[in-house]
């Protein structure tokens, strides 16, 4: 199933999309999300995705350690976990190109929104809001990062609380991905011990690409991280959107 082109192509990948992550604080995510569903099912493709990030956006958050606002984190963590619990009760695997369609439209959804009345993730209970909404998305595109930009404008966070508060919160998030997803699997995919070694194979090639990333993120300004961050993440949505509903179309 993985042959050598294959695995040269994701340890590429999974650089590029940490390194990528490591300095946006989210786009990464969007473009493996991408690279996976090529190759796999839905499900297989989430569960990989899950591992893969949650070795890179931990090793971020490792990085940038002394960044992280806690609170906030674990009222992330607490919401998520509500959302895993109420999707827990049916075994919804969304086709690939609803995923494809749902990444895309993401950040266009997190641009229509006010600021006047853009959420703060660091005022009360919207950090578990944030969670919650961020953990049904999970399960149904893989990705949330641009969505839950919106509850991050308000704060005033530097670049690095940013990326690193992001980051150790999104560790819980793709776990509630990997669990839910690693349970409805069928058949031998989800015991197949080839696709786990693949996987930590992959995850140590992220955290590769998010050390890489660092000297880059200390370089670049506030003003300059806010401002490459919406026009990457747009572009990414646009080619989602076209593809999915070309797949949808073509199906």
């Amino acid at each position: 199933m993985f042959s050598l082109p294959i695995l040269a192509a994701l340890a590429v990948v999974a650089v590029v999309t940490s390194f990528v992550s490591g300095i946006f604080g989210m786009a990464g995510g969007m473009l493996l999300i991408g690279f996976l569903l090529i190759l796999l099912p839905v499900p297989v493709a989430m569960v990989f995705h899950g591992v893969i990030q949650i070795a890179a956006n931990g090793w971020r958050a490792w990085l940038w350690r002394h960044h992280v606002r806690w609170s906030v984190v674990l009222q992330f963590g607490t919401g998520a976990g509500a959302s895993l619990v109420v999707f827990s009760f049916f075994d919804f695997v969304p086709p690939k190109s609803m995923v494809l369609i749902a990444v895309g439209v993401t950040p266009f959804i997190a641009l229509a929104v006010p600021q006047r009345i853009a959420p703060n993730i660091e005022r009360g209970g919207q950090a578990f809001l944030a969670g919650a909404i961020g953990g049904a998305i999970q399960l149904v595109s893989g990705v949330t990062g641009p969505l839950l930009d919106i509850f991050y404008v308000r704060t005033g966070m530097t670049r690095q609380v940013n990326v690193a508060t992001k980051a150790a919160a999104q560790v819980l998030g793709h776990l509630t991905k990997v669990i839910y997803f690693a349970a409805v699997i069928e058949g031998p995919a989800g015991r197949d011990p080839e696709q786990w070694l693949v996987m930590g194979f992959a995850a140590a090639f992220a955290v590769l690409g998010t050390t890489l990333s660092r000297n880059f993120l200390d370089r670049m300004s506030d003003k300059q991280f806010y401002h490459w961050t919406r026009r990457v993440i747009l572009a990414l949505g646009a080619v989602y959107v076209g593809q999915g509903v070309w797949m949808m179309v073509n199906s």
